[in-house]
């Protein structure tokens, strides 16, 4: 008789609970209240007094120092490529496991994404790998927090100094980490956060730019909002007026609205004390799976000291369990039934199925650049491992649940491997994609 739901047989969760599990986005009625009164104004957009607000209160809690809106986190790498004056031919160091958009926002302003592999227990870059990469050309880094883990951010700052190259933070998936008591995104030249809808703090889309220096934040307003600089229309960060019309920038609009700001007040207001759930949540959670064979929680280093989630992951041991991870995930799935469910990590950019710079006429710039921009031509070993066979990822919404919750999942990973000879001879190949939150 079978064992695993997969199968048939019970699950941990009975299916009458499916409905309580946390789900997300959320928001409350002041949420409400707030985008109510914003339509009953005259102010909807253009640096109203809602965006500033967040944009100083964000930036405060993250502990840097100016910060500004932007469309999207997307548009935010880009902003702040173009900041820094890179651009065409310039090299940019990349994770080669990441949402696409990070190298893509680099072939986007004609520069050379570099793809870097990653560390195996924490999918963050490999820092040695990524010194091997430097080149005459390389002009930055771009660093992603991935998911639930951190880069070492105090040795990458040396390594960026040590050759004289920018430092630019990729924070979409870590709003509300510290390492050291300081907030990432402040560690970089320029850092990019995203909210969109499945992100920690969320306005279904937008985006923010944090910086360190006064310059920076103007050029960084001015590439955001059509070219204009910035008039001190309200005072934010005690800075004054810019400099004048004639040092406008080429750029367009990639301005948020006060919608938008309105929503993204809410979700600060709440950050802290979600992020702190989650975060006691997750180590509860590995704790218990450490003692599963097979199954090893992400490593957290001891300098940081609040950890923030887009997702949680782990890892399997392939060749002790002798399944695949989306054999792993399904099972696991099955005995939980969630609406979201757990899946494998990001597909390695090398193999990626929506980075194709190539398929895009404006980046044939000539053959040299044409050559370049291919993905293929990287080798990313624990990327591709990550992805393909060890990998086990989940939505951040998992540890909004109540610390019996994570029973439940402890029991299910439990379950599992209990019965691993079972799952090897199930016909299942894959999981189910989770998209419904998708980047």
């Amino acid at each position: 008789m079978a064992k695993l739901a997969l199968n048939g047989g019970k699950a941990v969760r009975a299916k009458s609970k499916a409905k309580d599990w946390a789900t997300w986005p959320v928001s409350d009625a002041a949420d409400a209240k707030l985008v109510a009164e914003i339509t009953k104004s005259n102010r909807w957009s253009y640096d109203g007094p809602i965006e500033w607000d967040f944009a100083e209160k964000f930036t405060a809690y993250q502990k840097a120092k100016y910060g500004v809106c932007c469309a999207n986190g997307t548009v935010g790498i880009q902003l702040a490529l173009e900041a820094l004056e890179i651009g065409a031919y310039d090299e940019v160091i990349v994770p080669g496991m990441t949402w696409q958009a990070t190298a893509a926002a680099c072939a986007d302003v004609n520069a050379i994404p570099v793809l870097a592999d990653v560390e195996p227990d924490t999918w963050n870059l490999d820092l040695d790998h990524v010194e091997s990469l430097i080149t005459k050309k390389t002009r930055a880094v771009i660093v992603v927090h991935l998911y639930g883990c951190v880069t070492d951010i105090t040795k990458l700052v040396k390594l960026c100094k040590k050759h004289k190259i920018h430092l630019i933070e990729d924070c979409a998936h870590q709003h509300g980490t510290f390492w050291k008591g300081k907030g990432v995104g402040s560690f970089g030249d320029v850092a990019s956060f995203s909210f969109q809808e499945s992100k920690v703090i969320s306005s279904g889309e937008g985006g923010f730019n944090m910086c360190k220096t006064k310059d920076l934040f103007y050029r960084l307003y001015s590439l955001r909002n059509c070219g204009r600089p910035y008039e001190a229309s309200p005072v934010v960060f005690g800075l004054k007026k810019a400099v004048d019309i004639s040092t406008a920038l080429q750029s367009g609009n990639y301005r948020i609205t006060e919608w938008q700001a309105a929503i993204l007040q809410g979700g600060l207001r709440r950050l802290d004390k979600q992020v702190k759930g989650r975060d006691a949540n997750a180590i509860y959670l590995n704790k218990q799976l450490e003692e599963i064979d097979g199954v090893m929680p992400m490593r957290r280093r001891k300098e940081v000291t609040q950890q923030s989630y887009f997702n949680y992951s782990f890892r399997i041991d392939p060749k002790e369990l002798k399944v695949t991870n989306a054999q792993f995930c399904a099972a696991v799935n099955a005995e939980l039934g969630l609406g979201y469910g757990f899946e494998a990590p990001y597909e390695p950019l090398n193999m990626c199925g929506l980075y194709k710079p190539r398929t895009k006429v404006r980046h044939k710039l000539d053959k040299e650049y044409w050559k370049a921009l291919n993905p293929k031509r990287h080798k990313l070993p624990v990327c591709v491992d990550a992805h393909t066979k060890s990998g086990v990822t989940i939505h951040h919404q998992l540890l909004m649940n109540k610390k019996k919750d994570m029973d439940d999942v402890a029991a299910a990973v439990a379950k599992v491997v209990d019965n691993i000879d079972e799952l090897r001879k199930n016909k299942t190949k894959k999981t189910r994609k989770y998209t419904a939150l998708a980047d």
